[in-house]
């Protein structure tokens, strides 16, 4: 995208806000598809091409593989993507908590944090004030917080140690999740390659999967 459409992008506040400036003009089903696909073409790319430039992605992975205990958070839509990160971690790392507002609760997090505890955090616009608040709560606590959001000046960008910025530009009128899911499998790939053990762990959910007959084997 250029600075222009970036600028307009960020306008583009809600989702309200952007179907009436992207879709309620008329167009057939057709262009539309090539208008979206088009943007998400062009939004895996420059993100791949940020985080290549950057090295954003290796040095949130060497934080999260020299953490004892690692936390995954995100609130509303940003739930998804902690889920992701959090099931691909856990495969091949100890130490690996999603933090659900359920079963864990950030107030149970908060209370017990150590200097050597990371909280991965995701955070999109717009942006949920739960979010912003655990990892302010986290970092002034001792701990170290990696973000995973949007912009630069987003809100807990300004909070964390190390944060990972993706575009989400869209031709719809909701953000784009295709680069920012992309990077969350490039960040946990990339940290589990770096884990000690990872091969080890792998290979025992493999039989332990077998032993439980957890999959369809057809």
């Amino acid at each position: 995208m250029t600075g222009g459409d970036h600028a307009e992008n960020r306008r583009l506040a809600s989702p309200g806000q952007r179907f009436g400036a992207r879709l309620q003009r008329p167009s057939s089903a057709v262009a539309l598809q090539s208008r979206v696909i088009d943007q998400e073409t062009r939004n895996l790319a420059e993100a791949f091409d940020l985080v290549t430039a950057d090295g954003s992605v290796i040095s949130a992975a060497a934080t999260i593989v020299a953490a004892r205990r690692r936390f995954v958070a995100g609130t509303g839509k940003a739930f998804a993507y902690a889920c992701l990160l959090s099931a691909d971690l856990s495969a091949g790392m100890s130490n690996v908590t999603l933090v659900d507002g359920t079963v864990v609760r950030p107030l149970d997090v908060l209370s017990d944090v150590r200097d050597t505890d990371v909280l991965v955090t995701v955070s999109l616009r717009r942006y949920r004030r739960e979010t912003v608040l655990i990892a302010e709560q986290f970092a002034q606590a001792g701990g170290t917080v990696v973000a995973v959001t949007d912009a630069a000046d987003a809100p807990v960008a300004g909070i964390a140690a190390q944060a990972i910025v993706v575009p989400t530009g869209s031709a719809s009128f909701a953000d784009s999740p295709t680069a920012v899911a992309a990077v969350v499998h490039l960040l946990a790939t990339v940290t589990t390659a770096s884990a000690k053990g990872a091969r080890r762990r792998l290979a025992e959910r493999d039989r332990l999967s077998r032993e439980l007959d957890l999959y369809w084997e057809g």
